[in-house]
């Protein structure tokens, strides 16, 4: 994606599977052109994704990303956003 976006881990499928998650943000993560960001909003019934995702994407990426916590969204979700920097 040449532009900064978001993806939508929250709702459906997402609600109850973890795995699902982590998978589809990693991709999220590789889709993502340098210089830009994606918003990974996650599901709540996983918490925060600082706990789970956040270290899972800095071993997968390592200084290709960088990472900030951004709010929990009025709906319940996270939103975590990845900028890829190199």
């Amino acid at each position: 994606m040449d532009k900064n976006w978001s993806m939508d881990l929250e709702h459906n499928e997402y609600e109850k599977d973890v795995d699902l998650i982590i998978e589809d943000g990693i991709k999220a993560v590789e889709e993502t052109a340098v210089g830009c960001y994606v918003n990974l909003v996650t599901s709540e019934n996983f918490g925060n994704p600082t706990d789970y995702l956040l270290p899972l994407l800095s071993n997968v990426f390592g200084d290709s990303i960088k990472m900030k916590y951004i709010d929990q969204c009025g709906c319940g979700g996270y939103v975590l956003r990845v900028w890829k920097i190199n």
